[in-house]
């Protein structure tokens, strides 16, 4: 982003539209490189003076010293001084003072002196280090740019448009991947809404005037969105600007702004703390629901949802959305009721703050409600979702037969429900003719006898769970008990098996 004071548009028209550079623009972005490159070991005065030198030549100041803002960043300025400079001052004013004070040449070199004996240096290493940390004689000690001089023009674009949209009221946006978008919106935290249109869906962002008194926060989010936005491959944004207490119109679209290496903001994980602490505790658990974060939109009449997230049942094609729903404005309730008035043909589970006082009224648009205060309970949510694996598992049950015959000679439950695409509880009403089941292992008679022969009074347990995973069963608990045996501690040693 560049400050307001280097933007420069264009009101042709009652519009407001950036002047974005072209490639006629590369030579003087190469010059700007160029400055700051044969300037490494040299004071910052020596590098501003060849920048406004840079600045005078060019055909638009503003430009130059848009570009040269942007590689500033790039540079590192250190102070370079045989003392440091605070320890410098404070020794010559201490030996100022001493002299009587400073008022010719001849006073100024006896106090010199004096301070560099009182440090142990000489007078020049006092009188070079008093002002070395003054910015402008500080000195360019590194400078690697990342751009090329297309790279710079191009960069500079996007802080262009960023800018631009500093004190933007609305923004409305089409793009090719709108999921990421709207992922981009909720983490910067804008008030936003997806909207179908003729051509595609269209995703609003309201600005900080309907709702909010208008702060630079909320112009940065702005620009801080069209980082995203620039990462799709085709798209378009029209922004209403408020310019000096007149909205004006601003339109971007891919062809303008393509910059090579921007990478959209990192996953912060969650658009709340509330999300936060439920899907770490949900994650937590062993269960047969997958939890996914943001799925596709839901239609709601004329515009979309996307809820929180989704539940994805592990065996079936089956998912249930679920929407956290927190404090905030009546506005913003009502508009979320409205949406879930129009959800149809989707299961929706809602987690809505009983603060809110709306629990009653979802629940009649018939969608499943869990009331929540301070924190969702990961309880309730796992007891709604029980109730449907019941369902679900009654409906799969009927697609198994009442008889399996794994080939396998030793098989966990487990993997013949995966095999099945079943849960495992599917399976506790099939009969398995070729097979025992010991705990939760399927063993042939005659494999479960070698094995129960095999055992002994005085195995180590060690070299029983050996034998036994070699073939392939990890329930040792479960085939040692079918032998008759018990494992005996002893100390350290480990355990033995012996007779129950």
């Amino acid at each position: 982003m560049l400050t307001k004071d280097l933007l420069r548009v264009s009101r042709a028209g009652g519009r407001y539209q950036p002047k974005f550079a072209d490639r006629a623009a590369r030579p003087l972005a190469a010059k700007a490189i160029g400055v700051f490159q044969r300037h490494v070991g040299i004071r910052r005065a020596d590098l501003d003076a060849a920048l406004s030198d840079l600045e005078s030549d060019a055909a638009d100041f503003k430009l130059a010293r848009g570009f040269a803002s942007l590689l500033e960043r790039e540079a590192v300025f250190e102070t370079d001084a045989p003392l440091p400079p605070t320890r410098a001052r404070r020794a010559a004013f201490e030996a100022a003072m001493e002299v009587g004070g400073v008022t010719t040449d001849e006073e100024r070199q006896d106090a010199l002196t004096h301070a560099a004996r009182s440090l142990g240096s000489i007078p020049d290493a006092v009188d070079s280090s008093l002002v070395a940390d003054r910015e402008i004689e500080q000195v360019l000690s590194k400078f690697d740019p990342r751009w090329t001089p297309d790279e710079l023009v191009s960069q500079y674009n996007l802080s262009l448009a960023q800018t631009a949209l500093f004190d933007a009221i609305e923004v409305r946006i089409q793009s090719s991947d709108p999921k990421a978008l709207v992922s981009a919106t909720k983490r910067l935290g804008l008030m936003y809404e997806v909207r179908k249109t003729d051509a595609d869906r269209e995703l609003v962002v309201t600005g900080p005037d309907t709702l909010f008194q208008r702060t630079r926060r909320y112009g940065t989010s702005f620009a801080r969105l069209l980082r995203s936005v620039a990462t799709a491959g085709e798209w378009q944004l029209t922004a209403t600007i408020d310019d000096r207490g007149t909205e004006r119109e601003m339109t971007l679209t891919s062809d303008d702004i393509a910059v090579p290496g921007v990478e959209p903001m990192a996953e912060p994980a969650f658009d709340s703390e509330v999300e936060s602490d439920f899907a770490a505790r949900f994650r937590g658990l062993d269960l047969d629901w997958e939890l996914v974060r943001e799925p596709e939109p839901l239609e709601t009449g004329t515009s979309v949802m996307i809820p929180d997230f989704a539940f994805d049942y592990r065996h079936s094609d089956f998912r249930i959305f679920f929407e956290i729903m927190g404090f905030w404005t009546p506005e913003y309730v009502e508009k979320k009721l409205g949406q879930l008035a129009d959800v149809e043909d989707v299961e929706l589970v809602v987690a809505v703050d009983e603060s809110l006082g709306v629990g009653e009224e979802i629940a009649a648009r018939d969608h499943r409600v869990i009331p929540y205060t301070g924190s969702v309970r990961v309880k309730d949510v796992v007891d709604l979702l029980r109730e449907y694996e019941a369902d679900l598992v009654a409906e799969s049950a009927a697609t198994v037969p009442d008889e399996l015959s794994p080939d396998e000679d030793v098989i966990g439950l487990g993997e013949v429900a995966d095999a099945h695409d079943v849960a495992v509880e599917v399976l506790d009403g099939v009969v398995f003719p070729d097979h025992e089941l010991v705990g939760r292992t399927l063993i042939r008679p005659d494999v479960l006898d070698e094995l129960l022969d095999q055992l002994e009074v005085g195995m180590s347990l060690d070299e029983a769970t050996q034998m036994l995973s070699n073939r392939g069963i990890s329930d040792v608990s479960s085939v040692v008990s079918k032998g008759g045996y018990e494992v005996a501690w002893e100390g350290l040693s480990g355990g033995v098996l012996r007779d129950k």
